[in-house]
């Protein structure tokens, strides 16, 4: 039996109010919030805080074949991303690691080849738009990830359909900020009869109703036809999963996915599930829980679900900070010369160090940050242990406030941590406040991008505040 054996999600700290925009505008905004990656934060980084919590609910003899990652927004062009992801994740050398990237449907790509192995699959986007426009409010960002395999499945696959069609609705060239969208009608016309044909299709090879539905999920850029193909579904009003809109926003790529890792949070043993996308075509999957999805909810912390990372947002994120790490607003940069573009071959050497994050260990148990090949205490060479510090909590030993250091969002908090079992290292503070911080502090490791030379990324390791549970 194939099917989901574990997931995550990811929403980031910082939400963006959407009354915010139309005070700054005039105009745009609207109700509730929206969730917002930081300046150090990008698709494929969300990637790998997505997949870190799948991985942590595994079992340990599973290990994927492939990985897939789908986005709208890739960090890289003409370089695989989801190499990154595959490096900072620890995988091993055996697991193929690959892009579906360029549409909200690539998505879809991304799940139908992990569910044909043990393989993980991770959706992710970053959406934006003008400033003042639909698209900018209504978007979000976020991540979420599945992983498939035949033992411990907790939901099982057990139907689907597609339907394709020809029409332009929604585009954007390569390089340019915004995605470009006809008139609603229009679309919510090209939609209707392919919902119609792939949810009839999906419901009729899996036997069932939409009376039988539990948990409905719709999704799509498309708000008009999304709701038009609610209506047109009849699954019971009761059913049909809040899209989260008013929260974090439509992410795009990762909007059902993240609705998905919701809906798991929450479901009961033998419940079906039903979900809707509406992208350049329609795509329905049909998907049973089994009993052993309660087992894995008790072993899921519950500052990681979906509501427990909405519930940890921070939303006083200004409307020209946002601008600024959109890159809509040019500002003048600290008095600080810019760092070097990073290498290649160094890179490559210190792989483990640099995505990994892992440390050595002496035969005495003193840990090295970054690791070594010398012992300090007998001289012994190259008879390390390689341990991974990345899923290790920490604690502050002291830091500083640098209101001068070269960053998109001063000031920089540095701080030296202390890992429990060992290992000292120093560091950058993200998604924190800086006149929060105090020493003893729990902190724990998360993935970001430091920044950006001559359209190189750096990725590193930053420190952020341990999330309460």
């Amino acid at each position: 039996m194939a099917g989901i054996v574990a997931y995550g999600s990811y929403i980031p700290y910082w939400r963006l109010q959407r009354g915010v925009i139309t005070k700054s505008l005039g105009a745009g905004g609207g109700k509730g919030e929206r969730a917002v990656a930081s300046f150090d934060e990008d698709t494929t980084s969300m990637a790998v805080e997505a997949g870190r919590v799948a991985l942590r609910n595994v079992t340990a003899n599973w290990v994927p074949n492939s990985l897939w990652f789908a986005t709208t927004d890739p960090a890289y062009l003409d370089k695989t991303n989801a190499n990154t992801i595959h490096a900072a994740l620890s995988l091993p050398v055996s697991t193929t690691a690959v892009d579906t990237i360029g549409s909200v449907r690539s998505g879809v790509a991304a799940m139908m080849g992990a569910g044909n192995g043990n393989a993980i699959a991770i959706l992710s986007d970053i959406r934006t738009g003008l400033p003042g426009g639909a698209d900018e409010s209504s978007g979000g960002d976020a991540a979420a990830a599945f992983c498939f395999g035949n033992e411990g499945v907790i939901a099982e696959i057990i139907g689907g359909a597609g339907a394709t069609a020809e029409f332009t609705d929604r585009w954007r060239q390569p390089g340019e900020p915004a995605s470009k969208q006809w008139e609603e009608r229009f679309g919510e016309h090209a939609y209707a009869p392919l919902v119609d044909n792939a949810f009839s299709d999906a419901l009729k090879g899996a036997n069932l109703a939409p009376g039988d539905i539990n948990h409905a999920i719709f999704s799509g850029l498309h708000a008009r036809a999304v709701k038009a193909a609610v209506k047109a579904c009849g699954v019971a009003g009761e059913s049909v999963v809040d899209d989260l809109s008013a929260t974090i926003g439509n992410a795009g790529t990762a909007q059902w996915g993240v609705l998905l890792a919701d809906v798991l949070d929450r479901a009961e043993p033998g419940q079906i599930i039903a979900v809707v996308l509406l992208a350049d075509g329609v795509n329905v999957w049909l998907l049973r829980t089994t009993d052993a999805i309660m087992k894995y909810r008790a072993r899921q912390a519950a500052e990681l679900t979906v509501r427990g990372q909405i519930t940890a947002g921070r939303n006083d994120l200004t409307y020209t900070q946002f601008l600024t790490w959109r890159g809509f607003l040019h500002r003048e940069p600290p008095r600080r010369p810019e760092p070097d573009r990073p290498a290649g071959p160094p890179s490559l050497r210190s792989q483990a160090w640099k995505y990994g994050l892992y440390g050595s260990r002496d035969e005495s148990g003193f840990v090295y940050l970054p690791p070594a090949r010398v012992s300090m205490k007998s001289g012994s060479i190259d008879q390390m242990e390689m341990v991974r510090m990345a899923d290790i909590q920490a604690t502050i030993a002291t830091y500083t406030v640098d209101r001068l250091a070269y960053s998109m969002s001063p000031p920089v908090v540095a701080a030296v941590i202390d890992f429990d079992g060992g290992g000292r290292f120093q560091c950058e503070l993200t998604d924190v406040d800086p006149a929060a911080v105090n020493i003893g502090d729990r902190v724990e490791m998360t993935f970001r991008r430091l920044y950006t030379v001559d359209g190189i990324h750096n990725y590193f390791w930053k420190a952020r505040p341990v999330k309460a549970a």
